[in-house]
């Protein structure tokens, strides 16, 4: 039988991270190890108040499927809800295959995986005049994601941040704070900037505007996109998905997700909370073949695990068999 353990841990930032909803200055995230007696496998989740969700939550949903005599990634999928406290044990579960197997997750997985991928790099929200400063200092990197606000300074963030770094790609993410005014009055200036992406302008519930809105610059999923059967009600309303495992409770539906929006004719964002490379390795697995990639996390850290993913000038390289998988 599977024993599980899980755990809380608590990673400094390097400075308080602000969106539209609130501001931290720290991950708190939950570990999960699970083992077969020899082998030892491991996966992250950061639960998210957003969805209801806490530390405590997530840790009584797994110590609920504690004693589980068939357990394994499968079941998994129908013992528990999507979220957190599922990513953290299905990622250990692959982990712990990868273990057994001598094989890497990718392998397991049946899918090819790139050397590096570019990720984007996020700027918190903030004033005009400090967001700048903040992409100034990252210019050299090849894409940043901006978080706005919905208020009227959004536009000359955005301007301020363009000025400062003039060859770099730009996506933004307004975490549900925009009106459909505010999308209108500002989407063919930041079209002008050159945004190449504008994620989850709506909240969840009121998305369905983007029916009747010109998309110049295509719209991504976020809030509105958690697993599989999310995906019919955004057909007319989203060009792009983005693809968190916290959301999709996993990478085993993170897979089912990215296959099923490539087959509907949405592009791809592979996304992730504030989090350790723990949590990144297995969401690096979808990153190879995806359109825009977002997986931070850990650069927001003060510090990050030991074996930690190799990010150098914006690319992130392979885990090492030492983090997972």
């Amino acid at each position: 039988m599977i024993k599980i353990e899980a755990r809380e841990e608590v990673w400094p930032l390097k400075q308080p991270f602000r969106i539209s909803r609130g501001s931290r200055t720290d991950a708190q995230v939950v570990v999960v190890t699970v083992s077969d007696g020899k082998h030892i496998g491991r996966g992250e989740g950061v639960p998210l108040a957003r969805y209801n969700q806490s530390i405590a939550s997530v840790l009584a949903q797994i110590e609920s499927i504690q004693g589980d005599e068939n357990l394994n990634r499968q079941r998994l999928q129908d013992l528990l809800p999507a979220g957190a406290a599922r990513n953290a044990l299905d990622c250990a579960l692959w982990d712990l295959e990868a273990k057994i197997s001598g094989k890497r997750a990718w392998e397991l997985a049946n899918i090819p995986i790139v050397p590096e991928v570019e990720t984007s790099f996020t700027i918190s929200l903030d004033r005009p005049e400090k967001m700048g400063a903040a992409a100034k200092a990252n210019a050299r990197l090849p894409m940043l994601k901006l978080k706005l606000g919905g208020d009227d300074p959004d536009l000359a963030r955005v301007e301020t941040v363009r000025e400062a770094a003039s060859a770099t790609r730009l996506l933004i993410d307004a975490n549900e704070s925009w009106s459909p005014e505010h999308y209108q009055k500002v989407v063919p200036a930041l079209k002008q900037l050159g945004v190449e992406l504008i994620e989850q302008p709506f909240p969840a519930k009121a998305d369905e505007v983007l029916e009747i809105l010109d998309h110049p610059i295509p719209v991504c999923a976020d809030e509105s996109c958690h697993a599989t059967g999310d995906l019919p009600r955004l057909t007319n309303r989203y060009d792009v998905i983005n693809v968190k495992l916290d959301k999709t409770g996993g990478l085993t539906e993170g897979l089912r997700l990215c296959s099923r929006a490539g087959e509907s004719g949405f592009k791809l964002l592979i996304g992730c909370m504030v989090c350790t490379s723990l949590a990144i390795a297995p969401a690096r697995l979808l990153a190879s073949a995806a359109n825009w990639v977002d997986l931070d996390g850990p650069l927001l850290l003060a510090r990050d695990r030991d074996h930690r993913i190799p990010y150098e000038s914006g690319k992130i390289g392979i885990p090492s068999r030492e983090l997972w998988g």
